[in-house]
């Protein structure tokens, strides 16, 4: 299990007294705790990639930021958290991967041009949930149905 695997992880981190990879896994342990006292209940693997999902976008926006302010040293502090988090995440589609599961689903809800991204959307997130970003998922729909309404 997941949880199970952090845990392991930080005591690896503290006896190596890797102090970037230890504080970092504590904050994911710490939004793992908030996000099970939300739901009220042990959160499953999906929810805890969720999780680890979210502050890796927190953690993009905040290098981004960082970059623009001519501060390169804090942005390479937040990409190498985003590298410890990586890890806790399932293998990522390739794009080649992605694009084929949008042709799916572009076909099986019977799309015509943009406005059916919603359609389409439905249809393609249980399948690449935690495997693809958000924003690359929405690209690949975006660029499929624009393809195809012209």
């Amino acid at each position: 299990m997941l949880s199970e695997r952090i845990d392991a992880e930080m005591k690896e981190a503290a006896r190596a007294q890797d102090k970037r990879r230890l504080g970092t896994l504590r904050m994911l342990k710490s939004a793992l705790k908030y996000r099970e006292i939300e739901t009220g209940k042990a959160l499953e693997d999906a929810e805890i990639v969720a999780v680890a999902q979210t502050l890796i976008k927190q953690r993009r926006d905040s290098a981004a930021q960082y970059k623009a302010g001519g501060r390169p040293e804090l942005a390479d502090n937040e990409n190498a958290e985003i590298a410890i988090l990586e890890a806790f995440l399932p293998r990522q589609l390739s794009d080649a991967e992605l694009q084929s599961l949008v042709q799916e689903a572009v076909s099986a809800s019977g799309a015509k041009g943009p406005k059916d991204m919603g359609a389409v959307m439905k249809a393609l997130m249980p399948k690449v949930q935690g495997k693809a970003e958000g924003k690359r998922i929405s690209e690949a729909v975006k660029a499929a149905l624009a393809a195809k309404g012209s």
